[in-house]
């Protein structure tokens, strides 16, 4: 189906404004909400709906961690996002309401502010710490400081994708900072217990005391203050 008449059709349901021949709709500048009925949650920041039409409508001006991404996997807090999203959407009726710019993005996604009995579902998310502000482009930006304040709400809280330190990026989420932090304290000795105890390609349990071949180079998995701690939880010593 082509853009053109994907906006024609939804000018004559959702009551848009006139289309420009360059084709970007433009509207009067109304903040009506508009009822639509949930069909799917895709994840955090999109989502299907249906008003006598199903469209994939794409949450304006804030960004959640990726749940299945051909090339970035799954970021962490992504699944948090999209349960989370899902669950607002539940939880009440559900409108949306256009900005006064494009309507749809290049992958032909709705763009749109969404509500759950008339609360903002992208102010709770960025809030609860579970998306950033990001994709904006005006005149597409009624409620940008909203939003920019509810970011700076959980970035301040550091709560959700605030936690670690330069998770979130100009750019997306670096998942790399949150798997080094977890990689480092897996290293710390916790107190005086210095033996690691480490679970091998063959699923051998072993353990390293310091001084020994393999010790420096050992990521843990455990650590035990004793040998015969470790022993007691079927870890073998190394070179055994």
């Amino acid at each position: 189906m082509k853009k053109g008449f994907i906006l024609i059709v939804i000018s004559l349901l959702f009551g848009c404004s006139e289309i420009p021949s360059n084709g970007v709709t433009k509207t009067s500048g109304k903040t009506d909400q508009i009822p639509v009925e949930l069909v799917e949650v895709i994840d955090g920041d999109t989502i299907k709906v249906n008003n006598s039409n199903i469209e994939t409508v794409r949450y304006l001006l804030v960004d959640t961690p990726e749940t299945n991404h051909q090339t970035l996997g799954k970021q962490p807090y992504g699944e948090e996002a999209k349960v989370r999203n899902k669950e607002l959407l539940n939880s009440g009726d559900v409108t949306i309401e256009f900005d006064v710019g494009n309507r749809f993005d290049d992958y032909d996604r709705m763009l749109a502010y969404i509500y759950v009995d008339s609360v903002s579902v992208q102010e709770t998310l960025l809030e609860e710490g579970l998306a950033r502000v990001a994709y904006v482009f005006p005149p597409n930006t009624r409620y940008l400081d909203v939003f920019e304040n509810a970011s700076e709400f959980a970035k301040d809280a550091q709560i959700g994708v605030w936690e670690t330190n330069n998770y979130v990026t100009s750019r997306g989420f670096n998942a790399s900072v949150i798997e080094e932090d977890f990689n480092e304290l897996v290293t710390e000795s916790p107190g005086k217990c210095e033996i690691k105890g480490n679970i091998n390609r063959q699923g051998k349990k072993i353990y390293h005391i310091r001084g020994g071949k393999y010790y420096e180079q050992t990521n843990p998995e455990e650590w035990f203050c004793s040998e015969q701690e470790a022993q007691n939880a079927g870890y073998k010593k190394s070179g055994e």
